[in-house]
């Protein structure tokens, strides 16, 4: 009863509430930001090719003794005998010692804004972050003492855009057995198809497993690299994923739990912000997927079923690597689920339909920031009902305000008295004075789900808008937006009913500054939807109250 008698004062006290909890995530946000705002950027440097160590190599379901390579199979190769490979996505580096991809540069993204060097995704230097393939088992050329060392045609591969494709075949030798490792890349596409040919003119049936599988080492995300303090709570580890349950964080911490599934139609994947590699096996068999870490590194993969194959007989095992940008359009074609990398969060649902709304506008206008815009009178319009319904009941809260004051001042510590006039006056008023918190309530899914989307669409990585705001997806460099967004949030307060205690009153003149220490360190994006939105609601909000001003004056009269 006190509670609803009392409802302008505790629509006060839920404003003060909001004013601490942002003053707590503030200084939460300002230590994260000193934290990783001096983390080391690596150094990009060419790839050399090293021997694999053991440890590269999974355990098998063979039992029995693994057969040693014999002598000069495995060799450390010089820089200059790394297989090259040029298309329009991709510069890569191939080692022929196991045929892994050791150095994958993404042409198409920028390792940072202002740089002019490519996004590397795979490499070995600075850190260790590899796609490996193999065949282990009994007759498996990929060993503890060592991985098999392919010959290739060429060291050197260019995509032509005309051709469409272009294949990269590695090839090995050993006692009639002849194993074509072929890498597959498509123009306009980041799926590598990768197909082993066992071809076996051998005397003997020849047995083994396939594998693939990414290893990692313990090292930062280089994609937060140019994001300054809002680099802070994006995903890094593993994931897999089958048509039965789609997706599935693997924490780094966690790969030694492994993973103990099988799945023609899986994928398994090492998450970082804005990039991701995957491997699927393409139905070309039922793979069974694992994790695991030795030292200091993090494998997740899957192998293979043990293959037999017969004398004078061949068999081909299909794989897909994707290693590239998290655009949901090309990850959705290469496995079930893989686009789930693209993590909203919780509000995945909000965060989709803005991405959706948001990208088609973008296809018409061109320009990440004016869409922005675009999305925010959309919203807007989608809402105005609603925040119809709540200016209308926070303009006569305002036109009553004097009332209220002349209640208090007549009753003074008589609660109970005041309690009763003051639900009278609401009810002879038609005002419903917790009215004003709907919208908050309303925008704050949105305004939360907008800020994932902006932070996990890759789309939106180094998008100008105008001037000064080159990368809507970091914070503004002048914090302009910020200022001039607390300044629009200072103004929208003015057309609120005041509170009638001083001291509430100072803390909610307070509130504005707050908020714009709270966005210093947000994306860009996400601070002019809110600056965009406020002028829209400032306007909305000025021409209700002249409306109810209007229509109170003519009441009285």
């Amino acid at each position: 009863m006190l509670f609803i008698d009392n409802g302008f004062e505790s629509m006060q006290k839920i404003l003060r509430i909001l004013i601490i909890i942002a003053m707590l995530i503030t200084a939460y946000l300002l230590i994260l930001a000193w934290r990783d705002d001096y983390a080391r950027k690596p150094v990009v440097t060419q790839p050399v090719a090293t021997q694999t160590t053991h440890a590269d190599v999974p355990t098998t379901q063979v039992v029995g003794d693994i057969p040693s390579l014999t002598a000069g199979s495995v060799a450390d190769l010089a820089d200059t005998d790394l297989i090259s490979v040029s298309t329009d996505r991709y510069e890569i580096k191939i080692n022929p010692v196991g045929g892994d991809i050791i150095y994958a540069a993404l042409k198409q993204h920028n390792a940072t804004k202002d740089s002019t060097e490519p996004f590397v995704l795979l490499e070995t230097n600075s850190r260790t972050y590899v796609a490996q393939s193999g065949l282990i088992g009994r007759d498996g050329i990929d060993t503890a003492e060592g991985r098999a060392v392919y010959h290739s045609p060429r060291s050197s591969y260019v995509l032509n855009p005309s051709a469409g494709s272009l294949q990269v075949p590695l090839t090995y030798h050993k006692d009639g057995l002849t194993i074509t490792k072929t890498y597959t890349f498509n123009a306009g596409q980041y799926p590598i198809n990768l197909s082993y040919n066992i071809n076996n003119n051998s005397n003997q049936p020849w047995q083994g497993q396939m594998y693939a599988q990414l290893k990692r080492d313990s090292s930062k995300d280089p994609g937060l690299e140019d994001k300054g303090m809002l680099g802070m709570s994006t995903y890094l580890g593993g994931a897999w994923g089958v048509p039965s349950d789609p997706y599935n964080k693997l924490k780094f911490s966690n790969f030694d739990d492994n993973i103990n599934i099988s799945s023609k139609d899986g994928w398994v994947a090492i998450v970082q912000h804005y990039f991701v590699s995957a491997w699927t096996p393409s139905n070309s068999f039922e793979a069974d997927f694992f994790a695991r870490t030795t030292g200091n590194d993090f494998y997740i993969g899957y192998n293979s079923p043990v293959i037999s194959v017969a004398s004078g007989k061949q068999i081909t095992l299909n794989s897909t690597l994707y290693a590239g940008p998290k655009v949901q359009s090309e990850m959705a074609s290469v496995a079930e689920g893989l686009n789930q990398t693209v993590d909203y969060g919780l509000l995945w649902p909000i965060s989709k339909v803005l991405f959706a709304i948001l990208d088609n506008i973008n296809k018409v206008i061109g320009n990440w920031g004016w869409s922005i815009i675009v999305l925010t009178l959309i919203i807007k319009v989608a809402l105005f009902w609603l925040s119809n319904k709540s200016y209308m009941s926070m303009a006569k809260m305002r036109a009553i305000a004097p009332k209220l004051q002349a209640l208090k001042d007549k009753h003074g510590d008589d609660r109970m008295a005041m309690s009763q006039e003051m639900m009278q006056l609401y009810r002879d008023e038609k005002v419903n004075p917790m009215a004003g918190c709907l919208p908050i309530l309303i925008q704050m899914p949105i305004f939360l789900g907008l800020y994932w989307m902006l932070v996990e669409s890759v789309e939106l990585r180094h998008a100008p808008w105008i001037g000064w705001i080159t990368d809507l997806s970091a914070m503004d460099p002048w914090f302009i937006l910020p200022i001039f967004m607390g300044m629009t949030m200072f103004v929208q307060q003015m057309l609120n009913p005041q509170p009638t205690d001083p001291m509430q009153a100072k803390m909610m003149k307070i509130l504005p500054m707050i908020f714009v220490v709270f966005m210093l360190w947000f994306p860009a994006g996400l601070v002019l939807y809110w600056t965009v939105n406020n002028l829209f609601s400032m306007t909305h909000q000025h021409l209700v109250n002249k409306r109810v001003e209007h229509q109170m004056k003519a009441k009285q009269a």
